[in-house]
């Protein structure tokens, strides 16, 4: 999950993530399905690096702290919570998402989130919503940060929200419930109407730190499913600085994106133009340890 806010300096995360990039330290997605973090580790030797997903612990010790995200939900293990489906979730989003941004790891849509709202469920305040962006895999075996019961999906859409309580970003990422972030599995099939309105202009952005206006709004509410069962945790920032911030919502229900939509994201260049292009075909996190935390269901 990236962090930022348009115009403002509060992606702390936005510590020149272009030194994160994740393809020369993410191991093939075979062997991701089958093991954890630390297991990778082992396997491949990634310990030796200094700059991936699997290392972040070195300058961020965080990241080996005691709510980190994302996990592998294993649905034998999570609690269905009657209180959940008792108090809904709600949301009401406008259509006023209309910067799109190459951040270097993905691209990301600011929104201007004034007047909408997320609520009910497990969240205790009422939240408003700041940006959306994307994790994918260099092919669709894998993808989503978020994994069930040990399967990954080829993308995974991040839909990220400020507690209204805190009054900036900055503030928010210091409280456990500071941020709540919405999870959306997408998975192989028809093109994404509202996700076309980003691949459209991906080549004016293909260049990381270059943003473009969408020509049309792009509306949240259409990349969400039909259905609105879904696992919560308490977790954290996926993207340094890895903040134990977060109310995860994990949606169970998937969406769908076309293999060719896929293609274009894995095309952006995770460096500036006047670099040696280098292109960004995977960009997620892998499962970290759940530690005790419990994974409450809204269904049964």
């Amino acid at each position: 999950m990236q962090i930022n806010q348009p115009s403002s300096n509060t992606h702390l995360a936005e510590t020149d993530l272009s030194s994160f990039i994740y393809r020369p330290f993410l191991t093939s997605c075979n062997l991701f399905k089958e093991t954890v973090s630390m297991v990778l580790q082992q396997k491949t030797g990634l310990a030796k690096t200094l700059s991936g997903p699997l290392n972040w612990v070195e300058r961020y010790p965080i990241a080996a702290g005691e709510r980190q995200s994302p996990i592998d939900i294993t649905t034998d293990s999570v609690v269905p919570d009657p209180d959940l489906p008792d108090n809904p979730l709600k949301w009401d989003y406008p259509k006023t998402a209309k910067v799109v941004t190459n951040t270097g790891y993905g691209w990301r849509v600011d929104v201007d989130g004034s007047g909408s709202s997320l609520s009910g469920g497990p969240l205790e305040e009422k939240y408003e919503i700041v940006q959306f962006h994307c994790h994918w895999g260099h092919d669709e075996s894998c993808g989503s940060e978020h994994t069930v019961d040990g399967e990954a999906f080829p993308a995974e859409l991040h839909l990220v929200h400020r507690n209204l309580k805190y009054e900036t970003m900055e503030e928010a990422l210091n409280y456990a419930d500071g941020l709540s972030v919405l999870g959306v599995f997408l998975t192989v099939g028809e093109e994404n109407q509202e996700l076309q309105k980003i691949v459209d202009i991906l080549h004016e952005i293909k260049y990381k730190d270059e943003s473009v206006k969408l020509e049309s709004p792009i509306d949240p509410l259409k990349l969400l499913p039909d259905e609105t069962a879904y696992w919560t945790y308490p977790g954290s920032l996926t993207t340094p600085p890895l903040s134990e911030c977060v109310i995860w919502l994990v949606l169970r229900e998937k969406i769908q994106v076309s293999i060719e939509q896929l293609e274009a994201f894995r095309q952006m260049c995770c460096n500036g133009k006047c670099d040696e292009q280098k292109t960004l075909p995977e960009n997620f996190r892998p499962p970290q340890p759940k530690n005790h935390r419990c994974i409450r269901s809204s269904v049964a």
